[in-house]
C-alpha cells in the first residue's frame, strides 16, 4: 500500500505497527521521499481488511487523503517493521 497525506512525522509508522502486531499482520512500513508511506503486508483475510482499514485512517493526527492498493504474491514476512 501506498499512503498519502499528512502521514509523516505524526507516528504514522509506529501506530501502524501497533495495530499490525494486534491483528497479527507481517511485513513492513517505510517513510517514502514524497512525503508517503509504503507499506507491505501479510496476513489472515479478515485482519488484512481490517488492517487496511485501519491505514485509511490512521492514527488520530494523521489525514490520509490517498490509499494505493496492490495485491502482490506472499513472501513470507515474520513480524512487521519499522525500516
Amino acid at each position: 500500500m501506498r499512503i498519502y497525506g499528512r502521514v509523516q512525522g505524526v507516528g504514522f509508522r509506529y501506530y501502524t505497527q501497533n495495530e499490525a502486531v494486534a491483528r497479527q499482520i507481517s511485513g513492513w512500513i517505510r517513510n517514502m521521499p514524497d512525503g508517503s508511506v509504503y507499506i507491505e503486508a501479510e496476513g489472515d483475510k479478515e485482519q488484512l481488511e481490517q488492517f487496511i482499514n485501519w491505514c485509511e485512517t490512521g492514527p488520530q493526527w494523521a489525514r490520509v487523503t490517498d490509499v494505493e492498493k496492490q495485491y502482490v504474491p506472499l513472501k513470507g514476512y515474520s513480524g512487521f517493521e519499522i525500516r
